[in-house]
């Protein structure tokens, strides 16, 4: 999927809606547990109670890696899923690898080729090498951090550099001229969403992969205001809000409310930049 297929797609669901997958089986409604794969089955009902709110879904992998083989299993069920009943929706492995040569190679075939997973979340801290391998990955993307929403994003990705630039605009001038706006997206925090008129100087068309929005507190009329651009240019994740909206027997009701309550948002900055 390039570029202009994802925003289609947005146009098309008047939505820009990612929902983060990061299950958590001391979470799952009890009704659920006495099944052989009780996470991807929570998944699954919560994937149907909202395909048609989303243009993205990004299982996060430590959720799935924490429950060992019975947790992969639920990971691979759950990709499997959606590209069968769902194949326009794009899919996020929420992985953050970071490593050079094989194992860089290994963990692109693993995510974009064997689990046939969209795109992939990179640490760039490695440089060109830890991230060359994902790039050509025909038709799959790199998603790579920049600026992140927790606390620590100071220790490191704000520090200042010769000549007044922070290093998360060096790491974003520099990865740009690795790959395209087809196969490389970054990562904004939606805390962080008075960064985003810098960014945008910086990246005027990629697309940007913003969590942050909903449990976290960030604004998503604040986000859509400085950081959509002509194409949108924006996947906004939600996870918690969604996933556990309520966790009694009604699950599935109240994360499609909480998914519709967020489209409409979307809606609405989507017909004010005339984009839908």
């Amino acid at each position: 999927m390039n570029a202009e297929e994802l925003f289609r797609n947005i146009q098309r669901k008047k939505s820009y809606l990612c929902v983060g997958l990061d299950t958590d089986y001391k979470k799952i409604p009890r009704l659920l547990l006495d099944k052989e794969y009780p996470i991807f089955e929570f998944n699954k009902h919560i994937i149907d109670a909202t395909e048609d709110l989303v243009v993205a879904y990004k299982p996060n992998l430590a959720f799935y890696e924490a429950m060992g083989a019975a947790g992969y299993m639920s990971l691979e069920m759950t990709i499997t899923y959606i590209r069968k009943h769902y194949p326009d929706i794009y899919i996020i492995a929420d992985a953050k690898r970071g490593d050079i040569g094989n194992t860089s190679r290994m963990y692109a075939s693993a995510y974009l080729k064997t689990l046939d997973c969209d795109a992939i979340t990179l640490s760039p801290y490695m440089g060109y090498d830890s991230i060359s391998p994902f790039l050509e990955v025909e038709g799959k993307w790199a998603v790579l951090l920049a600026l992140t929403s927790n606390d620590g994003s100071k220790d490191f990705q704000q520090l200042e550099l010769k000549g007044e630039k922070r290093l998360f605009e060096q790491v974003i001038t520099t990865s740009a001229e690795w790959g395209t706006v087809n196969n490389i997206m970054y990562v904004v925090g939606a805390t962080k969403a008075e960064e985003l008129t810098q960014i945008r100087k910086l990246i005027p068309e990629h697309f940007l992969l913003v969590p942050g929005v909903g449990s976290q507190g960030g604004s998503l009329y604040d986000v859509a205001e400085y950081g959509m651009n002509d194409r949108c240019g924006l996947l906004v994740n939600a996870s918690r809000s969604i996933l556990y909206a309520d966790v009694t027997n009604r699950f599935e009701q109240a994360a499609r409310e909480e998914a519709i309550r967020l489209q409409k948002q979307m809606e609405v900055t989507l017909k004010n930049r005339n984009l839908i």
